[in-house]
């Protein structure tokens, strides 16, 4: 396992092959912004607080390799991989997707 180490907003993760994730392209990654508070979720546990204020609740009885979120007003399912180091921006145009005028994915430079 190699890697960087990275600390950001208090929290620490190791980063695998930075410079290849789905997430970093050319020196640069993307992040999921909560527009109301201009927020940059940096962790599951503050984007799960977010997502349950907006209705969402997990789902349990899916793949256990990921984390899920149903609304009961709808048929949309956010699944995301359990490992954050592998949230990248395929998962945050989900998010985005399925929470209008919520959320944003922008460039971190």
């Amino acid at each position: 396992m190699s890697g960087v180490w990275v600390f950001k907003n208090g929290v620490i993760r190791l980063v695998e092959n930075p410079n290849q994730s789905g997430g970093v392209t050319h020196g640069r990654r993307n992040v999921l912004v909560y527009l109301p508070t201009g927020e940059v979720v940096s962790s599951y546990s503050s984007l799960e607080q977010i997502l349950m204020s907006l209705g969402w609740e997990r789902y349990f009885n899916g793949d256990p390799d990921l984390i899920q979120y149903h609304k009961r007003s709808s048929i949309d399912l956010i699944s995301l991989p359990r490992d954050f180091s592998k949230f990248n921006s395929v998962y945050m145009y989900d998010i985005v997707i399925k929470n209008p005028n919520t959320f944003h994915v922008r460039d971190f430079h």
